[in-house]
Parts: C-alpha cells; structure tokens; sequence
C-alpha cells in the first residue's frame, strides 16, 4: 500500500504537459547514461569468464548470469515501486547494478569464477532498470499518447547502446599497469556510470510518476495488497488483453534473443569477417531502438493490435530471410535489421497495451511480471538456440522461432475478430 507519506500533491491540470516533459527528459538521461553501463557487460562478460575460469567451455555463463539477475530482480523491484513509486525501484536497481560491476572486478583480481557469477547477476539490475523506465515513461502520458511516451524512452537507449561498446577499449587501457585486468576495467567504468545514473533519478526524478499518476486516479489509489507476483497475475489472468500484451512481449523478445545470439556463429560459418558480422549486428541494433518512435506513433494512431501485427509480420520476415540466406550476407543482414524492427514493433505495442488493460493500482507488479517473463523466456530460448544450430542448423532455428509467434499471432486476431 502505497504510504500517505510517499504521494505527492496532484498537480493543476496546467501544469501536466510540463511535468510530462520533465520527467521523460529525467527517464531520457537515465537511459543514455544506462545504456553506456549495459553494453560493456554484453560486450566483456564472456571474455573475463574465459580468462577467469581458464576456459572458453563455461563463457557463456557469465552472460547467461547477467540475464538471469535481471529476471529474478524483475518482481522484488516492482513490489518496491508499487509501495514506494518508480524513484526508488529505479534508483535501486541502477545501485544493486553498480555494486555488481564492483564486485565482477574483484572477482577477476581474485580469481574466482563463482563471485564473477554473481557480480553478473548483480549487474543485471543495471538492465533491468532501462527496461523498466519505459512504464514509468507510460505512468503520466495520455492513453492516445502512450505509445509514443514509451517509444521515446527505447529510443534514447540508442545512444548509449551505440557509445557503450566503443568506450571499453579506452576505458579499459586506463588499468594497463594494475592489478586489474583490461577486460574487468571497463566494469568499474560501467558501475561509475549506474551511480551516476542512480544520483540523476533519485535527484530528479520528482514527483514521482507512478505516485502522481495514482494521485489523480483517486478511485484506484492504493497499490494491491499481497505478493506482487500474485497481484501481477490476477490483474493478467483478469484481462484478455493484458495476456495478449504478455505474450507479445515475451514471445518477440525470445525471437529476436535467440537468433540473434546465434547470427555471429552463423557467418562465421560463411566465412564473414569479424567487421562484416559487427556491421550486420549494428544495424540490428539500429533496426531495435532507432525506429522505435515510428513504432509508437503507429501504435497510438492505428492501434495496439495492428502494430502487434506488424510485428508478427516484420519478425515473421527476418525469419525467413536468415533462414534462408546460406553464404549470402545481405540477405543475413537484412533479415536481422527486419529481426530488430520487429522486436521494437512487439515490445512497444506490448508495453503499451499492457498498461492499457490493467487498473492504475495494479500496473507495477504486471509490469515486473512482464520484465519476469520476457527476459525468463529469452534466457531459455538463448540457450536453446545453441543446442538447435548444434543438432539441426541455423535454419531450423529460424524456423522454430517463427513458430513461437503462432500463438501471439493466434491471439491477436482473436482479440481483433471480437473487437470488430
């Protein structure tokens, strides 16, 4: 229950599209400053496992470690946001994220694998609070305008998801004559940068958006009583809608999770050079936040369900191109730009509808449901995507993850056919 200390007063109706603007501007350099943190982790992880642990066979533990911290982090965040507002979930999460990277530093001075572990899942809290600014962007905006509020926070990761990669090599020839290794330096970078990160919101971040939306939402003030994973799940399991929405969240991140991750191997298997394979994944990641604003504005003017469409189309497609696409690296490339493009269709018309299909007091614990379930979900499906391209190929795996979006397709015309 949200505490009578904790809301703020509501705000004069004039004053909205200025406190609007504020706070997206707040969230806006969060997300760069997060974004610079994140990637080093995605970028060094697997190759300070190798050094740590003396062997490339358990490298992709410490990535899988980073995604397994965001996801388990995912309910006991939004349980602290729902009695205490966005403020403090995020603030924690960007803390428990810098104390990670701190703690993956010490693990590579002193040699132990098992702390690196840990660390990693430390500094996933880091990911999880970009992921969770989104909703708190969706808090204060008009319901014709949530699309685009959320869009324009997947935006801003752009910059620094482009930046980030690129600062860890100066960064880390700064510890060149120290105990710490070249690959751990850059973490203490990335956790100086969720401190900061951490300082702007707990600075800035006021009033605070889900307590000030639930201020002038008096008829459903108080936040639900109970565990947050089950109010998430009663609020979900109370809403066709709200299942739609979390389906389409979690199944387009699992598709663009697992071909992705596999892509790389894929062209070096068709002889491409590392410059080729970082070219093809960069317009990847053009594809995934760059167009996220046109994602949001189809969102809100055409609706949830058509952009949800479109994002059954577009990852349909990337599927089929990959799939298909053997020693031709255009085609790879083009498949996973469309890859990218679908993702950012899927999590912006889910996001949005999720928050459209529950009430005010219960939007944190299924949005933390949501983070849960998508990064749970791609995790299974990442490591499942090796085994596949090991057992079958490449193409199977394009194939069965085309499969995974027939029941969010199946659902959305559902949903469409009674709408009609």
């Amino acid at each position: 229950m949200t505490s009578t200390l904790d809301a703020p007063d509501i705000p004069a109706p004039e004053a909205l599209p200025a406190l609007r603007r504020r706070t997206n501007a707040v969230l806006i350099a969060g997300q760069i400053l997060g974004g610079l943190g994140v990637p080093v982790g995605i970028t060094l992880a697997p190759v300070l496992a190798t050094d740590v642990s003396g062997t490339e066979a358990v490298s992709g533990l410490a990535p899988t470690a980073s995604a397994a911290g965001t996801a388990l982090l995912s309910l006991p965040l939004a349980a602290l946001m729902n009695a205490r507002g966005r403020r403090a979930g995020l603030v924690l999460a960007y803390v428990i994220g810098a104390l990670g990277a701190g703690i993956v530093v010490l693990a590579s001075v002193v040699g132990s694998f098992a702390l690196l572990l840990l660390g990693m899942a430390a500094f996933g809290a880091g990911s999880l609070a970009t992921l969770q600014a989104r909703f708190a962007a969706a808090d204060l905006a008009e319901p014709d305008r949530r699309g685009r509020s959320i869009s324009l926070i997947i935006w801003a990761t752009t910059i620094g998801s482009v930046l980030g990669p690129n600062i860890a090599a100066p960064t880390s020839r700064v510890f060149a004559d120290s105990a710490i290794s070249k690959e751990a330096g850059p973490f203490l970078f990335a956790g100086g940068i969720f401190a900061v990160a951490a300082l702007v919101v707990a600075v800035l971040l006021r009033p605070d958006p889900l307590l000030t939306a639930r201020a002038l939402d008096p008829e459903q003030h108080e936040a639900p009583r109970g565990s947050s994973l089950k109010a998430g799940i009663a609020a979900v399991a109370a809403s066709p809608m709200a299942r739609l929405a979390l389906v389409t969240v979690a199944a387009s991140h699992t598709v663009m999770v697992s071909i992705m991750v596999m892509t790389p191997v894929d062209l070096g298997h068709h002889g491409a050079s590392l410059e080729l394979v970082g070219l093809v994944i960069s317009g990847h990641i053009a594809g995934m936040y760059a167009f996220s604003p046109v994602m949001g504005w189809l969102a809100d003017r055409f609706g949830r369900l058509s952009v949800i469409g479109l994002a059954v189309g577009l990852l349909s497609c990337a599927a089929l191109l990959a799939g298909t696409a053997g020693p031709s690296h255009a085609r790879t490339a083009a498949g996973l730009f469309l890859l990218g493009l679908g993702w950012s269709a899927g999590l912006v018309s889910g996001s949005a509808l999720l928050t459209d299909s529950v009430p005010q007091s219960a939007r944190a614990a299924v949005q933390g449901l949501s983070d849960l379930t998508m990064n749970a979900a791609a995790g299974i499906g990442g490591a499942a995507a090796g085994l596949i391209v090991a057992k079958a190929s490449y193409g199977w795996l394009n194939l069965i993850g085309a499969c995974v979006l027939l029941p969010m397709a199946a659902l959305a015309v559902r949903r469409a056919v009674r709408k009609t």
